[in-house]
């Protein structure tokens, strides 16, 4: 089987990433700087990139910023909700400082990265989330041999395809970025997947602000 070339999105600015905001599963529109970044990364793509299809996390972040792409080339957005953010439970809503001081525990899971620790409250454990993510992709990119798709999602979901493409296991310390619109260059065999590219942000101005905490 031919490859599938993947360009995978973190969708655009939000208010609370600059807030630094949990978001997870929390449907959080775009703020004016990620509406910015949306309308440039499409007038980008439509100029240097022939794709075939458009997929985007069903939140409304990534899939106005995939709408941005798709406009921009004559395309249309398929959502699925496997390209959703990790489900972060009861931390949802709050700064990772708000739940240090209210839940320390659980706050050191998650900053040691235990890959069976789950957020209380429903949420999903590193290991569930990849699971999810590398289904959902080899769903999506075993329909496009041979072609070039954008999946739009959200910075945890690009954490665990670098992983992926990488081998890095779910506890390697992160050693790269995860910027809001940043394009990221995979290819997907039924094997797996392999890195490319990772990171372009050449289509962004300076103005606009990122977190770069999944």
């Amino acid at each position: 089987m031919d490859a599938t070339r993947i360009l995978a999105i973190r969708h655009g600015e939000t208010a609370w990433n600059v807030d630094t905001r949990i978001q997870g599963h929390m449907d959080i529109a775009l703020n004016a700087v990620g509406l910015r970044q949306a309308a440039h990364l499409g007038h980008a793509l439509a100029q240097s990139e022939a794709i075939d299809a458009v997929y985007a996390s069903d939140l409304s972040r990534a899939y106005t910023t995939a709408c941005a792409i798709a406009q921009a080339m004559g395309q249309s957005v398929t959502s699925h909700t496997g390209l959703r953010e990790r489900h972060f439970g009861q931390f949802q809503g709050r700064t990772f400082a708000e739940i240090e001081a209210e839940l320390p525990e659980h706050a050191l899971h998650w900053r040691k990265r235990t890959p069976e620790w789950t957020p209380p409250g429903g949420g999903e454990s590193l290991t569930m989330l990849r699971e999810r993510i590398l289904n959902t992709v080899d769903e999506l990119a075993a329909r496009h041999p041979g072609q070039q798709i954008v999946m739009v999602a959200h910075g945890g979901v690009m954490d665990i395809l670098y992983r992926a493409a990488t081998r890095l296991d779910l506890q390697a310390p992160r050693t790269w970025q995860l910027t809001n619109t940043a394009v990221n260059r995979l290819l997907w065999t039924p094997q797996g997947l392999s890195l490319v590219g990772w990171g372009d942000t050449s289509h962004l101005d300076a103005r606009g602000q990122d977190e770069t905490s999944a």
